[in-house]
This record gives C-alpha cells, sequence and structure tokens, in this order.
C-alpha cells in the first residue's frame, strides 16, 4: 500500500523534531555547569539538583520519540508505543521540573509554554501513528 506525500514530510519533520532533543539533552545533560552558572546561575543550580530518575526520563523521552520516528518512516507498528514511552518520559521529566523545583515562581508561567508544545508534539506522534497502523500503512 502506498502513502501520501504528506507521510514522508510529517515523518521526516518529527524525525528532525525528535533529534533536536536528543541534542538538547546532550548539551544539558553534559553541560559544563561553572560555566553556565557564570551566565545562568538559576539553570546551573536546576541541573546540578536534578535526579537521575528525572535525567533518566528526559533520555528515555527523546530516544523513544526518536526511534519511533525512525521506525514511522520505515512503516513499522513499533513507533506507536515508542511514541507513548515518549508521552509518559515527557510528562515524568516535566513532571519533576513543575512539582519538584521553583521553576514557575522563578520563570513565571510563561515557563511552561514549550513543555506544553512538546507535549502536544509528543501527544500528535503517538496518535498520528496509531491512526496510520489502523489504516494499515504502518504494520
Amino acid at each position: 500500500m502506498t502513502v501520501a506525500r504528506s507521510f514522508w514530510g510529517i515523518g521526516i519533520v518529527l524525525l528532525l523534531w525528535n533529534l533536536m532533543g536528543v541534542a538538547a539533552f546532550i548539551m544539558q545533560y553534559s553541560a559544563d555547569l561553572n560555566q553556565l552558572a557564570k551566565t545562568d546561575p538559576y539553570t546551573a543550580r536546576i541541573f546540578a539538583a536534578m535526579p537521575g530518575w528525572a535525567w533518566t526520563a528526559y533520555a528515555v523521552a527523546v530516544g523513544a520519540g526518536t526511534l519511533g520516528a525512525i521506525l514511522l518512516l520505515l512503516r513499522k507498528a513499533a513507533a506507536v508505543p515508542l511514541f507513548l514511552l515518549s508521552i509518559i518520559g515527557v510528562i515524568v521529566q516535566f513532571g519533576y521540573s513543575f512539582i519538584h523545583t521553583d521553576l514557575l515562581a522563578v520563570k513565571g508561567a510563561t515557563a511552561a509554554i514549550f513543555p506544553a508544545v512538546i507535549l502536544i508534539i509528543a501527544i500528535f506522534q503517538w496518535r498520528y501513528a496509531r491512526t496510520l497502523t489502523g489504516r494499515g500503512l504502518l504494520h
């Protein structure tokens, strides 16, 4: 069964989006906190205090999303549970950021905008893959 051109466009955009997430994770996880503290002491403090389980959730979110996007482009239904795992990772990671830190008090409600966009895209890619699987386009 052939797929519409939009499938390839959406799939490539999702892969690039998830690869940007991987790059962000690598940059944040490996950041020189002493150097970062000179320009953004609050973020340096937050990164230093972030527990391993929150970093793991972040890694799972971007890793599962990236693998899901690759499998989507390969037309594999295994993309669906990977995208769901990515959603769970996003929720756990940002749950930590908003519940266990003073992020909203320090940065204000606008600090929630980009995390909300990330969650919306994560949900979109999961629902998109589920829809394609239901149509028999992913197997």
